[in-house]
């Protein structure tokens, strides 16, 4: 089978997955705050901001390295797995022992059992490191979808069961751990026929592969940094009912981000490591993702922006109020953030994650002071502000480090982006008149919300940009 065909179905199959985990995600947030108070989520917010931090560690970029590199060599495979385990049996440790650091730096003794808990991730997910990049790096997308599907369904029914036993913030972390375990498992069930570890470990062997790695981890590193100080700020001076709300807030806000982005991404990046040598080709391959990253992210980020106050309440129950003016920035947030996901496939399939390394370090040196200043001045919106402040600045540098590698775009761009955008204005207008004039109270308003602004966006699209021919050409290949 072609590489086309295979990305033809794997889009197919990551798209099943990523809706299924989409209907998933709303029903458990649905659930869970009715559930659960925001000082719950701020634990355990805090809780996954150490357990991110330490998985740069446990696995330093080895996945990309493998997928970037093509590798297939058995023995270099073997050593990079045993590594992972050692790794990760290292972290579990330090996570562990550090928790009543994190209780005093924070001032929360929940938090001492919740890290405790979720460091036990470290044991679990370090066995499927390997396996994980394998079936990417051969588009086994069929096989990523099962494990995914089925290890998030293990794992928000658990949470869901739990959190209605009353184990309140445990129940995420419990979750958690049941879905990366499911997932582990069948990730080397899956790939056992491409990838099968002897007794057999040489340093020198994945010399290459930690070079990549060292770039990737200092680039994580910086990248955690910048994206996580927000929440470590207001965990400090705020409190975890603060962070709650906040938390809340910005995983709506990047909802439409992370479920769409890696449907394309997740697909591009093995297709495009092959055609690393073909400026052409990738620069016109980046081009079609900018532009579908655009017209699929875009007028749900609108839409989320004019609807929050009626669709909040529908999702989270009533006691949410504080999350609207948050929402709307980080609205703005993700729609900068989608923009720039595609250098990261770019970068590492040029074998530069050093360039991300660079970035990331200018974007927490700007960051970092905004976010405390502005905290000090404006609490929660003020620091919601930095973070969106930090992120145009990175995203105007990202564009230009995409010039370096694969010259001039920029024209082509932006004639590609303006039609998506002012598609996108007028149907936010039409959305805020039909507020004014009719209400935005109750699941009919809501709805009729939805309906109008999807329809407003699909026949502007229709008439100045895709024929139904090619819609329904679109809808036949998912």
């Amino acid at each position: 089978m072609s590489d086309k065909k295979k990305a033809v179905k794997s889009v197919s199959w990551i798209t099943f997955s990523t809706i299924f985990q989409t209907l998933l995600q709303f029903l458990q947030i649905s659930v869970l705050a009715r559930l659960l108070n925001p000082a719950d989520f701020g634990i355990v917010a805090i809780s996954n901001t150490v357990i991110i931090f330490f998985s740069l560690f446990a696995n330093l970029g080895f996945a990309n390295s493998i997928i970037s590199k093509q590798e297939t060599n058995r023995k270099t495979l073997t050593s990079i797995f045993f590594l992972g385990i050692f790794l990760g049996a290292i972290i579990f440790l330090l996570v562990f022992y550090s928790s009543p650091l994190l209780v005093s730096f924070y001032h929360e003794v929940r938090l001492a059992k919740v890290i405790k808990l979720a460091s036990c991730i470290f044991l679990i997910t370090s066995f499927g490191t390997v396996y994980s990049a394998l079936l990417q790096k051969e588009l086994k997308f069929k096989a990523v979808a099962i494990t995914d599907i089925a290890g998030y369904l293990f794992g928000v029914s658990l949470t869901v069961f739990l959190a209605y036993k009353g184990y309140k913030e445990l129940s995420l972390v419990y979750g958690s751990l049941a879905t990366d375990l499911c997932k582990t498992s069948l990730q080397v069930i899956l790939g056992r026929k491409l990838f099968y570890p002897n007794l057999h470990f040489s340093f020198s062997e994945i010399k290459e592969h930690l070079r990549f790695g060292i770039f990737n981890f200092g680039e994580g590193v910086i990248g955690f940094v910048q994206s996580n100080w927000d929440n470590i700020i207001i965990g400090k001076l705020l409190g975890t009912n603060i962070l709650g709300y906040y938390t809340l807030a910005y995983q709506l806000a990047v909802f439409p981000v992370i479920k769409i982005n890696p449907i394309i991404l997740q697909v591009a990046f093995p297709l495009i490591a092959k055609m690393k040598e073909n400026a052409s080709e990738l620069k016109k391959s980046y081009l079609k993702i900018l532009d579908l990253i655009s017209y699929f992210n875009l007028p749900l980020l609108a839409g989320l922006y004019i609807t929050a106050e009626s669709v909040v309440p529908l999702i989270y129950g009533p006691g949410w109020e504080p999350t609207f003016p948050l929402i709307k920035i980080f609205v703005f947030v993700s729609i900068f953030s989608c923009l720039s996901h595609p250098l990261f496939t770019l970068v590492y399939t040029k074998g530069k994650p050093n360039l991300l390394f660079y970035l990331n370090l200018v974007t927490l040196i700007i960051k970092i002071p905004l976010v405390y200043y502005f905290g000090k001045l404006w609490n929660v919106n003020g620091i919601a502000y930095a973070f969106l402040l930090a992120t145009i600045i990175n995203t105007s540098l990202n564009f230009l480090i995409v010039q370096s590698l694969i010259g001039s775009y920029f024209k082509r761009f932006i004639s590609n982006l303006y039609k998506p955008v002012f598609f996108c204005v007028l149907m936010v207008l039409t959305v805020h008149f039909y507020k004014q004039f009719i209400g935005f109270n109750g699941i009919i308003n809501t709805a009729a919300e939805i309906a109008i602004g999807g329809l407003v966006y699909l026949l502007f699209t229709v008439w100045f940009k895709y024929s139904i021919v090619e819609i329904k050409q679109f809808k036949k290949l998912l």
